[in-house]
């Protein structure tokens, strides 16, 4: 989850039994860029290329998962149910959970790299799934650094001597990673009606929010904000801002140069303009925003048009969601900038 930043490696750098819900999986077909995985029926081997040209392969479809929380997400819409997840977040404190049924998934940890390695060996898992994003703009992967959500090689190699691991790249096109993950789900046994179903949520979703985004006519700016300053992320390098800049959402682009995010000082956070603010579900809230000598007059936050950027999950049901808020958002919002 890139919700926020993790200091200067993430700013450069940037499923107990996965229980099937009754369904035999269908077939993939493997790819050697990354993006694609097979399978064979559920007493079949199965196999997986992954971000980094890595081929996972299993004597059988893992059916015992541990994923990354923004993956863990997108399996459960799926009717899968890892194992167990870690992350930036615990679920209990990710409001992306709230109406899921997370019950027998282990929390491995409750922050960037803390993952409970004899916890995650009593789980016997077949297969760990994280994600991998790209270091600049052309979708440049370093596979000299952890997968993420890992502390750091020594802990992936730990975690590799415990099960296979598979990293899914998280960038480029937001349609595209959507679905890369709903195949992977398929390869492991998610149902296709419920896959199909979801598409078809995604698909009406998505026509309302282009709609919105044409009658309205507003700019949204996207951020993280701490201590040391405000992180506005760069929409054409953030897959989901990508998916709804494709649709017609206007983002703003930060002024400061850099790979994913644009970081401004609290003594130059005046300059963040927008009509509607995403805020970042971590880190500084509303309270503390209006405590910044430098923000406080911030028009989007002086009129309340500030809602929750949860980084939703890249799944057809997650998007569904948000894009649905952030249509009626857009609606309920007024042109506060020139």
């Amino acid at each position: 989850m890139r919700s926020r930043p993790l200091g200067a490696t993430l700013v450069t750098v940037l499923a107990s039994a996965l229980l099937l819900t009754g369904c035999s999986g269908t077939g993939g077909t493997d790819t050697s860029d990354g993006t694609g995985g097979g399978a064979s029926a559920s007493t079949g081997a199965w196999s997986y290329t992954d971000a980094t040209g890595a081929t996972v392969t299993v004597d059988h479809r893992p059916e015992r998962v541990v994923v990354i929380n923004d993956l863990a997400l997108s399996f459960v819409q799926y009717g899968l149910r890892p194992v167990g997840t870690f992350g930036q977040l615990a679920m209990a404190k990710d409001a992306r959970f709230a109406d899921l049924d997370t019950t027998g998934i282990a929390q491995l940890g409750v922050a960037y790299g803390d993952i409970d390695l004899e916890q995650l060996a009593s789980l016997k898992p077949d297969l760990v799934v994280t994600s991998v994003y790209p270091t600049d703009g052309k979708g440049t992967l370093d596979t000299t650094q952890p997968g993420y959500g890992f502390k750091d090689q020594e802990q992936q190699k730990q975690i590799e001597a415990i099960a296979p691991v598979a990293q899914v790249k998280w960038g480029g096109e937001g349609k595209d990673v959507i679905e890369h993950i709903a195949d992977l789900a398929t390869s492991l046994g998610a149902p296709k009606a419920t896959i199909d179903a979801a598409e078809q949520r995604f698909d009406t979703a998505q026509d309302a929010l282009e709609q919105a985004a044409q009658q309205k006519d507003l700019s949204v700016v996207s951020m993280y904000a701490d201590g040391d300053g405000a992180y506005v992320t760069r929409p054409s390098d953030e897959p989901v801002l990508q998916l709804y800049s494709s649709v017609g959402v206007d983002f703003v682009n930060p002024k400061p140069k850099g790979y994913y995010w644009g970081i401004y000082s609290w003594e130059n956070a005046g300059q963040i303009t927008g009509d509607v603010l995403l805020l970042s579900q971590q880190g500084y809230q509303v309270a503390d925003l209006k405590k910044q000598p430098t923000f406080a007059d911030n028009a989007a936050l002086k009129t309340g048009q500030v809602h929750s950027w949860t980084f939703p999950a890249l799944d057809y049901a997650s998007q569904a969601d948000y894009m649905t808020k952030l249509a009626g958002w857009l609606g309920d919002s007024r042109k506060l900038t020139s």
